[in-house]
């Protein structure tokens, strides 16, 4: 017979043994991406260098928002910083740590260099 307590313990145990899982970005994809607005879906475009301590350090920070229930439909995309010039000037991105938020096919809002999770967090929340 199950009681109460194991039942209690055992969901516990099970929420201990599974993790949030953070949204992974994909690689840019021009089609996915354009795609992704057609449909009207939430997207993040975050634009990455891997020396970048600025970038480094959002990258945790992201990976903790993005895996919030409410961001499950988010589409994150990372552009490369160093080998991606064509579609940076095309987006009007002069620097990395940049993200670019996107709500039904419209960019709703960008930030440069933030390492601040609230305003992070404010900034993914344009998308829903």
């Amino acid at each position: 017979m199950i009681s109460r307590r194991m039942l209690v313990l055992t969901g516990f145990a099970l929420a201990a043994a599974v993790p949030a899982l953070a949204k992974e970005p994909v690689t840019w994809d021009e089609a996915a991406f354009d795609a992704a607005k057609t449909a009207g879906k939430p997207i993040l475009l975050e634009i990455h260098a891997v020396w970048c301590p600025t970038c480094k350090a959002q990258t945790p920070i992201l990976g903790e928002l993005t895996s919030e229930l409410k961001y499950a439909d988010l589409q994150v995309f990372k552009i490369d910083f160093d080998t991606q010039k064509d579609l940076l000037k095309k987006l009007n991105v002069r620097m990395q740590s940049t993200l670019i938020v996107y709500k039904q096919g419209a960019e709703v809002g960008r930030s440069v260099g933030d390492t601040n999770r609230d305003s992070i967090a404010e900034l993914l929340s344009k998308t829903i």
